[in-house]
């Protein structure tokens, strides 16, 4: 069975993130241990430079990794390495798209480089669900919830969606092109696949979940 990881992030307390999936490891990205005290999260591992968490928390951490503040990966990079490393094979981000524009963009790129293709990666954005998908994904919510596709680090080709009111069939998406864009739910389910590429699959504000 494929062994999950949650990995908080730092930045402001996400909101209306619902009710998150069960983890095998909790997995806290600098600033994001505080941000799961506050959601109420028992942290496994905080990661990090340290340069934004709370004074003392390396010290109520189970477990540290501590990194130099001048390095060339972000939190978050070293915290789903640090969910490679453990074994996990999936992992639930949960972040916010308040606080700074370039860590909430950064991290949605992040998230979609090759490095991390062994990892099925799903997203809690405050109340915005997404998948990173190189294959195929489900999704799940209410006739008429928003769905957006977008293709991320190049183009993504064989695009084929069932249960959207506008599909695709053996599509190609483009960066910076509005294709993919404002569909919507057709039933409780939908399907996306993807032949080559990544697409990050975003549910905004679901209802049905």
């Amino acid at each position: 069975m494929t062994r999950h990881a949650l990995v908080i992030t730092g930045g402001p307390v996400p909101r209306n993130i619902g009710v998150l999936p069960a983890a095998d490891m909790v997995i806290a990205a600098d600033e994001g241990f505080d941000n799961a005290r506050s959601l109420g999260i028992h942290v496994d591992l905080l990661v990090g430079d340290m340069d934004s968490a709370s004074l003392g928390a390396a010290d109520q951490a189970p477990a540290v990794e501590r990194h130099p503040v001048d390095k060339d990966e972000t939190d978050l990079e070293l915290a789903l390495a640090a969910a490679l490393n453990a074994g996990m094979g999936s992992v639930t981000v949960v972040g916010t798209i308040g606080g700074r524009v370039d860590h909430a963009l950064g991290n949605l790129l992040v998230v979609a480089a090759d490095r991390w293709a062994d990892l099925r990666i799903h997203l809690r954005i405050d109340s915005t669900r997404a998948w990173v998908v190189r294959d195929r994904v489900e999704v799940r919510g209410a006739v008429d919830d928003l769905v957006s596709l977008l293709a991320v680090g190049g183009q993504a080709t064989g695009v084929t969606t069932t249960g959207l009111a506008w599909p695709l069939s053996d599509g190609v998406l483009e960066p910076g092109l509005g294709l993919g864009l404002s569909n919507r739910m057709a039933g409780p389910m939908a399907t996306v696949e993807v032949d080559s590429g990544v697409v990050v699959v975003l549910m905004p504000a679901a209802t049905g979940l």
